[in-house]
């Protein structure tokens, strides 16, 4: 419920900012404007860029030959998601990497990582090649975590003395690093540099990396970018979701440039070079900062700090050549993993099986979790029961039977799309678990509104 409010206010202010600019166009800025590392510096200062050459160049190679091995391999996929209770087919092609047993789960669906080789965890891969991507991805990704921790130490440290804003926004940035333990004022600053350095090195260990693959020219049509007039957008505005709080964002990026076009010849008009890939930010439903278009070259990597993910929504701007990214996160751990697995069909196994085994053994427990509220709903009918404690707990139980229902007729719906349909055979959603009631080895009905009305009618009657 909070989630879908939060998506209708989103909704609502999307709508107000457009209407409020109208036929009009927000002023961005790119490098060549002469106030552009100003307002960088101003209001973009937790975006932290680094240039390719300052990237060891045995990472570059190593990690855009993983790239190309994977995509030779048909490891990147489109990704079923949902929008506004509708389900699309993403123009981007993913896949996750990550440490064993993880999750990312955004709009709406929830993407497993195809784990990296990891200390203590049996993996087979389905070819040596696809190992070595992996085993590049965690190196790339233990390069990037000790960039971020540098990254956030400097900010931290920094004292402008003749700027206020950034002065408040170092104090409130700190505040959060002490409050698990209360610091007293006398304690030694290198004390307080040894709790933060634990706090902001927790927020840089990157559990995941979600790769992007995506080639405009085979795409038949991008969106515009509908504030500034940037141009074609390869992925809309938004915020990063389900990430650890203030957790720092980093991405590597690899347009193949050469393959398809250098830059255009259109640097001299005002904007950005539409070949070039950039990435885009903005305040968040703010019509008065200027926003700003990054280019991004082959080998840049750039760390969105701190709370930048949350003040500030951040687009993909697209340019002619095909683009690899590898974007890091610190993404949260959360419950409602069996049908969303197998919602993703069976495309994990062209990289690795190890999900199979875990997902059993879920699917095990989830099976004894039937059987145990078959076993509380028989309980409900023994009328020795009191009656007020009776009434109380299926009242509980009902919120938990709607909502089960709710989610099993979401997700066969989801399966059985048009979109979903669209797919390639070894992608397309498979709904499971799912049974017919002549199945007896089911202790329950698939459908279970039957339960949930008697139940209803239960407590009337007891009232």
């Amino acid at each position: 419920m909070k989630r879908r409010a939060g998506e209708w206010e989103k909704k609502l202010k999307k709508k107000k900012l457009l209407e409020e600019l109208g036929k009009n166009r927000l002023p961005y800025m790119t490098p060549v404007d002469a106030d552009f590392h100003q307002l960088w510096k101003s209001k973009y200062s937790k975006l932290i860029f680094r240039k390719s050459d300052t990237v060891p160049e045995e990472l570059h190679q190593m990690v855009q030959e993983g790239f190309l091995t994977l995509r030779e391999h048909g490891c990147f996929f489109q990704d079923l998601v949902r929008i506004k209770g509708k389900d699309f087919v993403t123009p981007v092609s993913r896949i996750l990497i990550g440490n064993p047993g993880c999750t990312y789960k955004y709009l709406n669906t929830r993407l497993f990582t195809v784990p990296w080789p990891n200390e203590g965890y049996d993996i087979k891969y389905c070819s040596p090649q696809i190992h070595d991507a992996c085993k590049a991805l965690i190196r790339l990704n233990d390069y990037l975590h000790i960039e971020a921790v540098k990254a956030l130490q400097d900010f931290v440290e920094t004292k402008e003395i003749n700027d206020t804003a950034v002065i408040d926004r170092e104090q409130n940035f700190a505040t959060p690093l002490t409050e698990k333990g209360s610091v007293s004022e006398d304690q030694s600053s290198c004390c307080v540099r040894a709790d933060n350095y634990m706090n902001l090195k927790n927020r840089t260990s990157y559990n995941v990396t979600l790769l992007n693959y995506m080639d405009p020219l085979q795409m038949l049509y991008l969106k515009q970018e509908p504030y500034f007039g940037m141009g074609n957008m390869a992925v809309s505005w938004h915020h990063d979701e389900n990430l650890v709080e203030r957790s720092t964002v980093a991405v590597y990026s690899y347009s193949c440039e050469g393959s398809v076009v250098a830059e255009s010849d259109e640097q001299t008009l005002k904007g950005r070079d539409p070949a070039v890939w950039h990435v885009g930010l903005k305040v968040a439903w703010d019509i008065e900062t200027p926003g700003l278009a990054m280019p991004l070259h082959q080998g840049d990597c750039y760390l969105m700090l701190d709370d930048l993910n949350m003040t500030h929504q951040h687009c993909v701007l697209a340019g002619f050549s095909p683009r690899f990214s590898s974007t890091h996160r610190v993404a949260e751990v959360e419950f409602e993993w069996l049908r969303p697995f197998w919602f993703q069909g069976k495309r994990y196994l062209k990289c690795t099986d190890w999900w199979l085994k875990p997902i059993a053994k879920l699917e095990e427990f989830w099976r004894k979790m039937e059987i145990m509220t078959s076993l509380v709903l028989s309980e409900f009918r023994k009328e020795e029961r009191i009656e007020e404690q009776r009434n109380k707990t299926i009242r509980c139980f009902l919120l938990i039977l709607t909502e089960r229902q709710r989610l099993r007729k979401e997700w066969t719906a989801r399966c059985q799309s048009e979109a979903a349909e669209s797919l390639p055979e070894d992608q397309k959603p498979e709904c499971h678990p799912f049974w017919t009631d002549d199945e007896c080895n089911m202790s329950l009905p698939y459908d279970l509104e039957e339960v949930i009305t008697d139940l209803q009618n239960l407590v009337q009657w007891v009232e």
